[in-house]
């Protein structure tokens, strides 16, 4: 029947396996400005591809000043890290012959949008054509997770339930304080900037597959996507792989603090997974609550104070985290991950990427030539 609605295959993960994406940016080695040499770090990659399956490990992204590593599907949180690991050693040699540095942090504090140079491809010409000067200001970096789920029925339960840790995400990651020489005074300026692109930001709280297929039919007979791909939700479900993917998170800027997260991913949706398997009915929140959530740890980081139930009762967001993590011990053993999982609490302690880059600020007044040497440094530890 014309108009009618297509279903959406869902290709459920036996396992619940995990995989991560990493943006990484290039900066020069002298000026610390980025650089648009991607197309040049990729020569001297080569071909270096996943055995199993035989996908890149290093891809291209929207901007030249950009590389992305891309793991294959792994049981563990240590596993995926020790690959990307491996990945940026490669990635690392390659851009020393090329005068570049790596850089991993949500925003560059410095460097300016419009000098900037754009990988050409039918799909990121199409979202420049469409989305214009927002789309030109995406000079932003951040991590994916996915998580294997073995059936479509629970993904939106999932989903809906993961927003209450929204903010515990945001505030742990947040690391883009400054935009264009300027502190913005929020911990995460790239949460804000990439929910202006009209297919981006926090998801719609469906009740069912059967919902979201009516949304995805909706959205390309009005032309709005043409393809999921373009559906740039912070948590959306990736039915080709079968899995949730969790994009709340500002670029991660050390190895410890994205398997740290990582972990904390991998815990919070396998347990919601076992919860779901034991008959509850998992928690959520109102889309008003889980918005203002959102823009309190973009705006104050590991400071905010969230909104942790439907009774609007608020509470600290390390303070609440805490607690979870408590919570989360027993699903991180069976994941393997303790040790990454304990590791979240060192974030506060130490400080998030958002407070480092703030410290070296203030110690070398306002030298982000600096800060840029304090992000490369840490990416190398």
């Amino acid at each position: 029947m014309a108009g009618a609605v297509q279903p959406v295959p869902f290709h459920g993960s036996p396992r619940p396996t995990i995989g991560i994406e990493w943006e990484i940016a290039l900066v020069d080695k002298v000026t610390r400005d980025l650089s648009n040499t991607s197309a040049e770090v990729f020569d001297r990659i080569g071909d270096l591809r996943h055995a199993h399956d035989g996908t890149p490990r290093v891809t291209k992204e929207l901007l030249r000043n950009t590389v992305e590593l891309v793991t294959g599907v792994h049981e563990t949180v240590g596993a995926a890290v020790g690959e990307l690991r491996d990945t940026m050693d490669h990635v690392r040699r390659a851009a020393d012959e090329v005068g570049v540095d790596l850089f991993c942090a949500g925003t560059h504090p410095f460097a300016q949008w419009s000098a900037q140079q754009l990988t050409r491809s039918p799909h990121y010409d199409e979202l420049i054509d469409r989305t214009q000067w927002w789309g030109r200001q995406m000079l932003i970096w951040g991590v994916h997770v996915h998580v294997g789920v073995s059936h479509r029925d629970k993904v939106f339960p999932i989903l809906n339930s993961l927003l209450l840790s929204y903010p515990h995400l945001l505030a742990l990651s947040a690391s883009s304080p400054m935009w264009s020489g300027d502190d913005t005074a929020y911990a995460s300026n790239r949460a804000l900037m990439f929910q202006q692109l009209p297919t981006a930001g926090l998801p719609f709280q469906f009740e069912n597959w059967s919902q979201f297929e009516h949304f995805v039919h909706d959205q390309m007979k009005t032309g709005v996507f043409e393809q999921l791909g373009g559906m740039h939700w912070d948590i959306r479900p990736a039915p080709k792989w079968g899995t949730i993917e969790i994009r709340v998170c500002d670029g991660l800027s050390t190895h410890a603090e994205l398997a740290a997260v990582a972990a904390l991913i991998h815990c919070l949706v396998v347990d919601l997974d076992q919860r779901l398997e034991a008959g509850e009915t998992l928690p959520t929140l109102p889309p008003w609550h889980v918005q203002e959530n959102k823009w309190r740890a973009a705006r104050y980081g590991l400071d905010a104070i969230v909104i942790v139930d439907d009774d609007s009762d608020e509470r600290l967001v390390t303070d609440d985290l805490a607690e979870l993590l408590v919570r989360l011990e027993p699903t991180a053993a069976k994941l393997g991950c303790l040790d990454e999982l304990a590791s979240v609490a060192e974030i506060p302690r130490r400080g998030a990427s958002y407070q480092r880059q703030r410290r070296v600020a203030s110690e070398t007044q306002g030298d982000l030539v600096a800060v840029v040497d304090s992000l490369v440094r840490e990416l190398d530890q």
